[in-house]
């Protein structure tokens, strides 16, 4: 089952995080979604920060992407084989789970080859079909000895385990044949190669003993006297008796080869957090059906994907609260499932779903005052470290209740989850508010970025910043970084308008710097105080007062 995630927008602020976590914890108390998991796709604010430590919260988990990677569909029990394997336990495997590919590692646990069912004919039938090579095989005595499950007689050490060139001779042939064969062996040289396959025939045995042969394999559990045993003890010839016919056990020694001369050694992995969007297009044309997926950290092996799993992949679910715009929320928005928006901001944007949801849009102050009521109507309470996040994002959008934005809706919330949290509405707006000021100690980029959000609005690219202060007193000091940070993001993002507003929570005012299209700037409603800067008396909620601002000054412009 891929994860369910509540997750805000990006440069999320307290409200973003708050109902995040808010919703997740409502989504599993009722039973809807058990396993729903709060997000963020960004930083959290000191502000934040100072609430969850006082909730005794975690963070909710960061997330980019919320596109399905490779990771999330990859079936992790996977068949695989060793390179040390042989072809027999390579085809047992392969069949009992009906597949006709598995990758291949080594020793180590390193994926190093694909095995294709196609590869392992080569192990049976060499391409050669002239001279000794038909009857050759590179085996270890170890392995074939497994293989048929053999015993080893009159051996003094363990069957070796490197793979050497093996010369199958059966002597089904007369005796006279056998000696004259294994004579030319000697002549050419390679009569220590030589296996000799026999059944009862003590004359046959004794001639591959005296010749020098590499090995003895005794066939149908045929007896062996203490004789020949002993004789081939003293010439260094093992001795190997199995339960098969002579025709069998000559077949099976060729299952006896390792999968590693036969494993295709180039092939194709995908990284574990590769989209599947990407690999689809990727993969369709490669001559490879099964790709195994590897962790690009440790670069072990951590599941498989075939071809097939790529055609209509599951998606990752989500619920969005404190917006509803493709271009504010978490990159991959598009590729998952949306199914729930719970928002208290304008419509716009693209949002597109295939079926049907559940869409909960009002102009409230706060989209945690959605939340605390969800929570209400089915007469349930959040527990008292909710109950606070909810009251924190309430009073962080409200200005506890003070902005234009309030509704009595707040009002009643806020009444209701600070009784279940146990704290003073005022008091803690007080003490919120005097956590991290960032005019202080934040750099540009965190100012600019800690509560971001782009629009666009008639074909125009704007990017809104706030900061909230208790005073404006450190405004004037870094008015010139500050500027200057708001170029470089104007032009880092191709927008055609961007603002920052610095808001004093206490005084009911904002200082408001704006760079971008000179038509547009020009028709800002505020006291203009220089080329960019901005006096805006009353202006505290970027939702109900900034944005509308622009909006006009656009259409003003046009």
């Amino acid at each position: 089952m891929l994860p369910f995630y509540v997750i805000g927008h990006k440069n999320p602020d307290t409200d973003a995080i708050c109902s995040a976590l808010g919703y997740a914890a409502l989504l599993r108390a009722v039973g809807e979604e058990p396993g729903a998991l709060a997000a963020r796709c960004g930083e959290i604010s000191q502000r934040t920060a100072w609430v969850l430590d006082r909730a005794g919260l975690e963070a909710p988990h960061l997330l980019n992407d919320v596109r399905v990677n490779a990771s999330m569909i990859c079936k992790r029990e996977v068949i695989k084989v060793n390179v040390s394997d042989t072809f027999l336990t390579a085809y047992q495997l392969m069949d009992a789970a009906d597949i006709r590919c598995v990758p291949v590692e080594d020793e180590a646990g390193n994926l190093c080859g694909i095995l294709r069912y196609f590869d392992l004919l080569k192990l049976l039938l060499p391409a050669d079909t002239e001279g000794l090579s038909v009857r050759t095989a590179h085996v270890s005595l170890a392995k074939l000895a497994d293989t048929l499950q053999a015993e080893s007689l009159g051996a003094l050490l363990p069957l070796p385990e490197f793979e050497e060139d093996i010369i199958m001779l059966v002597g089904a042939s007369s005796q006279v044949t056998v000696d004259k064969r294994l004579k030319m062996a000697i002549e050419e040289g390679n009569v220590g190669k030589f296996l000799v396959i026999c059944g009862d025939r003590p004359i046959v045995q004794r001639y591959a003993i005296d010749h020098g042969a590499r090995a003895l394999l005794v066939t149908g559990d045929n007896p062996i006297s203490g004789e020949i045993l002993a004789h081939a003890v003293s010439r260094g010839v093992v001795v190997l008796r199995c339960h098969q016919d002579t025709a069998s056990a000559s077949t099976l020694i060729r299952c006896s080869r390792t999968v590693r001369h036969v494993m295709g050694k180039k092939f194709i992995t995908v990284g574990a957090t590769e989209p599947v969007t990407s690999l689809r297009k990727s993969l369709a044309a490669a001559d490879q059906d099964l790709f195994p997926v590897v962790d690009q950290t440790s670069g072990k092996m951590v599941g498989v994907i075939a071809k097939s799993d790529l055609v209509d992949p599951a998606r990752i679910r989500v619920a969005l609260v404190d917006h509803n715009e493709y271009a504010q929320a978490v990159n991959g928005i598009e590729e998952a499932e949306i199914t729930q928006v719970i928002d208290h901001h304008r419509l716009a944007g693209d949002l597109v779903t295939r079926e049907p949801i559940r869409y909960l849009n009002e102009p409230v102050g706060s989209t945690c005052t959605l939340v605390g009521r969800k929570f209400f109507y089915r007469g349930m309470s959040p527990t008292p470290s909710i109950a606070l996040c909810l009251c924190a994002g309430i009073v962080s959008d409200t200005l506890c209740l003070t902005s234009p934005t309030t509704t009595p809706l707040d009002h009643e919330m806020l009444t209701w989850l600070s009784g279940v949290a146990g704290v003073e509405p005022k008091q803690f707006t007080d003490e919120f508010f005097a956590v991290g000021s960032l005019m202080a100690n934040g750099t540009p980029d965190e100012i600019l970025n800690a509560d971001r959000k782009s629009f666009t609005e008639q074909g125009l690219s704007v990017s809104i910043s706030q900061v909230e202060e208790r005073d404006l007193v450190g405004f004037s000091a870094r008015r010139e970084e500050l500027e200057s940070g708001l170029r470089e993001l104007f032009h880092a993002g191709n927008y055609d308008l961007a603002l920052l507003a610095v808001t004093d929570v206490a005084l009911h005012h904002s200082m408001v710097l704006a760079v971008g299209d000179e038509g547009v700037t020009s028709k800002i409603p505020w006291q203009k105080m220089d080329e960019t800067l901005f006096h805006a008396p009353g202006v505290v909620s970027r939702k109900r007062q900034i944005f509308p601002a622009v909006c006009q000054a656009i259409q003003q412009s046009r």
